[in-house]
């Protein structure tokens, strides 16, 4: 299919008798592209800051392939956005090599062996806040997994014709050098200048000892790039060597949890990636500890029998739906999902397509499931051992023999813990929220969960990261994933059914206003100017709450950096999300 074609299509925003079963006479034209998607020919990146990007390409011109290019992004991203591009956090990898394989790099951070069940709650049985909680400060990090998820990645699938050190060369610059600051990154870290302000360190490097950043004005970040350079040489520093000594160090002095055995003995793991199909597409995504690829899969297979195309893509028709699809699909999320090496997720039973159908099968085309009374669909979660033992930020990369990547990390927060290591000039990650702290009380991005995603010493939290390659006939046509806490699942989703169901150009499928539930709290969620006050009285008719921005408080959904394949015109198609304005495609 074409993704650069520039088709027209008008909203409505009434129910038109009942949903459409696919294979109907009813069709909805495709909508215009407000802009054009970014075109080469060579290689493609798209990220979430300008710089990035563009050592990213620059390591595609070297000779570099997909994976080399990623990792220089990545780790780029952790100079110049701090806010989610890190070395102190962790992610997960999608793969697509030029010989047809796909495989997943599994780089999650996992939970210290000083961790506990309980270690978040109260005398009072209460969940902490403030400093010391799952959210703030130093016991907040889980063991920081991107240094080693980026070299098994080097290791396994990078061209060969780059030495590691060349991939972290242009990060270690642009920390010991100094990179122009924008608009962006001074408006990030004034918003969060009061948090940021808690701990002296990140208050000194971030804040600029408290005068804070003017736009335009050099930054130089001379213990970031100290830490790059040692990692340059060794990227097994970071765990062994003396940056592992300073995390450790760091963490005795102020009660932390991280130590330095759990650093050594961090690895980061290659699976399967999670493979459905839709509509004679093969999307290919992230299997757990992630619960985005099963939940995009449930509901992609529970909208199957509806023609989404024919409802068109801003109807209240559509928005029912996928609501309750995408409500039924959070509530098994809620119930059954965590680490696979510690508690065993029926993914067969989950996927079956005869359990989806009866999932919907109680689905009223005129008329909302209240929350309380969707249920987990295999009833409730029974402990059964495994077999073995809001700030994230995604990048997509498209080389010229085929290899892609679509690459999701997070530092989960914004700005993390807030914490900084002294010395080393980096911020540590708060993903032990995305732990259950206490069941039935929601984390930071509203989920509910239970005790198959309960804090154990070395277990990975469960995440919503959903880094995804869609492909038809052997041929990538889509690379895609997002940041955005709960709502990255329903974002991805909706960017590639934009693509494959309304037929929408890749630019215009990630500029779509997007909504969101996620089961708790019983809302829809959708961005400014998304939903047209006659769509939202029909739904608020059929018993929706319908509420503008995030369960978190965010305006925004997500930020799609896409980069989608034309194989008639031999183009690559850079779609970078105006939601940020720092991101950026960059070709050649």
């Amino acid at each position: 299919m074409s993704l650069t074609g520039f088709p027209r299509s008008a909203r409505t925003g009434r129910l038109a008798g009942a949903l459409v079963l696919a294979g109907g006479l009813l069709f909805a034209p495709p909508l215009a592209a407000q802009r054009a998607a970014v075109e080469a020919r060579n290689g493609m990146v798209t990220s979430a800051q300008e710089l990035a990007s563009q050592v990213g390409v620059q390591i595609l011109k070297q000779g570099g392939n997909a994976v080399d290019a990623g990792i220089a992004t990545g780790l780029a991203l952790a100079v110049v956005y701090p806010q989610a591009g890190n070395i102190g956090g962790g992610g997960f990898m999608v793969i697509h090599t030029a010989a047809g394989k796909d495989t997943v790099i599994d780089y999650r951070e996992r939970a210290p062996k000083r961790a506990t069940r309980d270690m978040y709650l109260g005398p009072d049985g209460k969940v902490i806040q403030g400093e010391g909680s799952s959210v703030l400060g130093w016991k907040a990090g889980g063991v920081p997994g991107t240094v080693a998820g980026f070299y098994l990645a080097y290791q396994e699938y990078g061209s060969g014709k780059l030495k590691w050190a060349d991939l972290v060369k242009p990060a270690q610059e642009l920390a010991a050098k100094g990179f122009t600051v924008t608009q962006g990154l001074v408006a990030a870290l004034e918003d969060d200048k009061a948090n940021l302000s808690l701990y002296p360190e990140t208050k000194r490097i971030f804040l600029n000892d408290g005068k804070g950043f003017e736009v335009g004005q050099t930054w130089v970040q001379q213990d970031l790039g100290a830490t790059l350079k040692r990692i340059q040489e060794d990227p097994r520093d970071f765990y062994e060597g003396r940056t592992a000594q300073l995390i450790a160090e760091a963490m005795a002095s102020h009660g932390g949890s991280l130590a330095l055995e759990d650093l050594k003995a961090y690895r980061a793991t290659e699976r399967e990636p999670l493979r459905t199909k839709y509509r004679g597409y093969d999307i290919v995504t992230m299997p757990p500890p992630s619960s985005g690829g099963i939940v995009i899969s449930q509901i992609l297979k529970m909208i199957e029998p509806y023609d989404v195309g024919a409802m068109g893509p801003g109807s209240a028709a559509k928005f029912h739906l996928f609501a309750e699809a995408q409500k039924r699909a959070y509530r098994d999320r809620a119930e059954y999902m965590g680490d696979t090496d510690f508690v065993q997720v029926q993914i067969a039973k989950l996927l079956d397509p005869g359990y989806l159908k009866g999932r919907m099968s109680n689905f009223d085309p005129y008329k909302a499931t209240a929350a309380n009374l969707t249920k987990p669909g295999l009833g409730p979660f029974v402990f059964v051992a495994g077999q073995e033992s809001h700030e994230t930020t995604q990048f997509s990369v498209v080389d010229k023999a085929g290899n892609a990547v679509s690459n999701t990390y997070t530092i989960n927060d914004w700005f993390g813990s807030r914490v900084t290591i002294p010395g080393c000039g980096f911020l540590l990650n708060n993903e032990m929220d995305d732990f259950t702290a206490k069941v039935g009380v929601p984390n930071l991005y509203g989920l509910l969960q239970s005790e198959a995603n309960a804090i154990v010493p070395g277990k990975r939290p469960l995440s919503s990261m959903s880094p995804t390659i869609v492909s038809k006939d052997g041929k990538v046509l889509l690379v895609t994933g997002s940041p955005g806490g709960s709502t990255i699942i329903n974002t991805v989703l909706e960017i590639i059914t934009n693509v494959i169901d309304h037929k929408m150009p890749v630019m215009q499928a990630v500029e779509y206003p997007r909504f969101h539930n996620q089961w708790m709290p019983d809302v829809i969620f959708h961005e400014r100017y998304g939903m047209s006050p006659d769509t939202i009285a029909k739904l608020q008719e059929m018993g929706y709450q319908v509420k503008e921005g995030t369960p978190w408080g965010s305006p925004y959904q997500g930020d799609g950096e896409t980069v989608g394949i034309d194989w008639e015109k031999g183009l690559l198609l850079g779609a970078s999300d105006p939601r940020n304005a720092d991101g950026r495609a960059i070709g050649y």
